[in-house]
């Protein structure tokens, strides 16, 4: 019994470090190999949501009483035939063991998890020997059981926790964006980008309506090729709240306006794993969230038309940027007066978001507008163009000048601690900026002009950031 006893101090040794996130099984696989030849151990958590078991080291790794490979169907069936055994080996239930027996050259030994008496898992040990299978060694493995599905229960709790703290924070998010954002482009990707964190064993998807409501357009990510969710997409109706295909590998939710019309759909789906239950309620919720974000910019960018601020920073918004430029555009030709213009773009301002939450992110774009308006003239035009870029109209400004402008700017950004006190566990932080400049010419269009000052700002950004570059053919 040494040498049982020995081998379960080593692994009490291990178990004794553990932290909830990480992943032990390897350990005790290495220490199993000292009184096993070539042991190898895995095991499976049951899913009552999907009737399948999910490997706890690699949860990739999903059976179900479908699967077809031999292996797979051993464990699974293993795990729905204990009834009273003890334990499985080599294909034979034992209650116990009245003395040892033979090895084979291959053997695999498969053991229940037990929580409240009930079978809610499987551990199994496949190896190779010479030698006999002892009534020591077996009950060294039911006491390294029940201490594995103490660990595991531990570690499964934890993960519900930390996942409803997640679900919740994320439905903060999004409501905190739709206080304070309203153009599609910008929140589309951090509705997109929340839910993907979230639901992290599925691939995320965010189909919008088109203007005639003929077809679905993907939003977010760039690109969508399989063809199990593009030909699902017109399954969605007004009447229905979400529907799965492909064995409960694919979710699609509907995005529902005000009207009940269907706005798009967002879609979760894995070539693995079947969405469970809960998944299923979490993204529910969550796509009833965005959509009602998705509304309100809709109802945002018809009011636009009429509205010349941006509501988060008080300054011109692009629409009206567009006005006024033609209008600059106009008067520089008539005048012959010079005219710049300059981009600029907040330095990491994902990373800020990622970091500090989507409210920080707000203060952020409120506090550099402040400081803009603040280190410019009264002719000067600055607009928040989208998200994180603003555009400033230069009138009367030779390129000279306006380079200046645009230092004097950049280093007023830099020098600006920002407090973030009100909406996060964080004191204050410093942003860049990157900052493109350009010269209207006469042979050019007020489009021109931007798109060289936004040329610039990319070289700005891809030579470093929290610099000034000037446009230059």
């Amino acid at each position: 019994m040494s040498k049982e006893l020995n081998l379960l101090s080593n692994i009490s040794d291990v178990f004794s470090k553990i932290k909830y996130g990480e992943n032990f099984t390897e350990e005790v696989s290495e220490i199993l190999k000292s009184h096993i030849d070539s042991s190898e151990l895995n095991i499976y958590v049951y899913d009552k949501s999907t009737n399948s078991l999910r490997n706890f080291s690699k949860s990739w790794v999903v059976i179900d009483e479908k699967i077809e490979d031999k292996h797979s169907k051993e464990i699974y069936d293993s795990f729905k035939n204990f009834g009273d055994f003890k334990f499985i080996f080599n294909g034979k239930g034992y209650s116990d063991l009245d003395s040892d027996i033979n090895l084979q050259a291959k053997n695999t030994l498969f053991y229940p998890l037990i929580k409240n008496a009930k079978n809610y898992g499987i551990m199994e040990i496949s190896f190779d020997n010479s030698s006999k299978l002892t009534k020591d060694f077996i009950k060294a493995i039911q006491v390294l059981c029940t201490e594995i599905s103490l660990i595991i229960q531990n570690k499964i709790l934890y993960e519900k926790m930390e996942k409803n703290v997640d679900f919740h924070d994320a439905m903060k998010n999004i409501a905190k964006i739709i206080e304070t954002q309203y153009e599609l482009s910008y929140i589309i990707p951090l509705i997109g980008e929340m839910i993907d964190k979230f639901i992290i064993e599925h691939l995320i998807y965010i189909f919008l309506k088109s203007d005639d409501g003929t077809k679905y357009n993907l939003v977010w990510p760039m690109a969508c090729r399989d063809k199990k969710i593009l030909n699902a997409l017109p399954r969605l109706d007004e009447e229905q709240n979400y529907f799965l295909t492909d064995q409960d590998r694919i979710g699609i939710f509907p995005l529902m306006g005000e009207d009940n019309k269907i706005l798009g759909c967002v879609v979760a789906h894995s070539n693995i794993d079947k969405l469970s239950v809960k998944e299923i309620e979490y993204l529910d919720q969550l796509t009833k969230q965005a959509a009602a974000t998705i509304t309100r910019a809709n109802i945002y960018a018809e009011v636009l038309k009429h509205a010349t601020l941006d509501a988060l920073t008080g300054i011109n918004n692009r629409h009206q940027f567009e006005v006024r430029l033609k209008q600059e555009v106009a008067s520089s030709m008539r005048q012959n007066i010079p005219l710049c213009a300059i981009m600029l773009d907040i330095d990491f301002f994902k990373s800020v978001n990622d970091t500090y939450g989507h409210a920080a992110g707000d203060t952020v774009l409120k506090e550099v507008s402040s400081v803009i308006k603040n280190s410019l003239r009264e002719s000067d035009i600055p607009s928040r163009y989208g998200g994180e870029e603003f555009a400033i109209l230069l009138p009367f400004t030779k390129l000279e000048e306006a380079y200046g402008v645009a230092q004097r700017l950049r280093a007023a950004v830099e020098q600006h601690e920002i407090d973030i006190s009100e909406v996060s566990d964080y004191d204050k932080i410093n942003v860049t900026i990157s900052v493109g400049v350009s010269e209207f010419d006469r042979k050019q269009t007020g489009e021109e002009l931007f798109r060289r000052a936004d040329k610039a700002l990319y070289s700005a950004k891809t030579h470093g950031r929290n610099k000034v570059v000037i446009y230059s053919k």
